[in-house]
């Protein structure tokens, strides 16, 4: 049974949103502020979390930083905040993805599964993508970059996963945001950009100046084709 912390100062909503889970086969667990939350992550050490960005005490942003800190745990931000900089800002610290209130529990539900899904993986036929001085673990969704491990959320390996996986290809934001979260609204594609950008980061040597996830102008994203 999958365990799930979700994270709110409005305890309608958290009522609300357990109901749905528990009704789905969740275990969850509630937390009301954001010492509650870390104090809940280090107890009950969940499989995902719902959190609100607004908190009394610690903010969702600062809950986010700590948690990363130690875990790569999935993060699903829960926020009244519609404006694109602000989903920036939380994909960037390291969230999975983000819902903005009002927000039908159904879809909460589902995008709780997809990402879910997602760690768990499919099987493939190839365990490993060994590029240059990167390695890929499909199986163990484990990414070294010139032999040290580095840490992914799951959005982030799932995208490089995808592009390493179709090498050369080239893929819209669009595209990319229904591979790896499993919707494609408008308003939402441009976050893609912000993965990219935590990925170069990680990965590549020079950000500026990328080798492994190239950018085609005018259109999106491919991966490298080995040399």
């Amino acid at each position: 049974m999958k365990r799930i912390l979700i994270v709110d100062d409005e305890k309608e909503i958290v009522r609300t949103v357990r109901a749905y889970l528990d009704n789905e086969g969740f275990k969850t667990y509630a937390a009301y502020d954001g010492e509650q939350a870390l104090r809940a992550w280090e107890e009950k050490q969940p499989d995902l979390i719902v959190l609100d960005l607004m908190l009394p005490k610690l903010s969702g942003i600062d809950v986010t930083k700590e948690i990363r800190k130690k875990s790569n745990t999935p993060i699903i931000m829960l926020t009244a905040k519609a404006a694109e900089s602000d989903r920036i800002v939380g994909l960037e610290l390291g969230a999975d993805d983000y819902i903005v209130k009002p927000f039908s529990p159904r879809e909460l539900v589902a995008r709780v599964r997809a990402v879910l899904r997602r760690i768990e993986g499919v099987g493939s036929e190839t365990e490993h993508i060994v590029r240059s001085e990167l390695k890929i673990n499909l199986k163990t969704r484990e990414v070294r970059i010139r032999g040290e491990e580095i840490g992914l959320t799951s959005t982030e390996f799932d995208l490089l996963a995808f592009l390493a996986q179709h090498a050369g290809q080239v893929f819209t934001r669009l595209q990319l945001l229904h591979e790896v979260q499993g919707y494609t609204y408008d308003s939402f594609a441009r976050t893609i950009d912000t993965h990219i950008k935590n990925l170069r980061r990680k990965i590549e040597l020079d950000a500026r100046t990328p080798q492994y996830i190239l950018t085609v102008h005018g259109v999106g994203y491919r991966f490298a084709r080995e040399p």
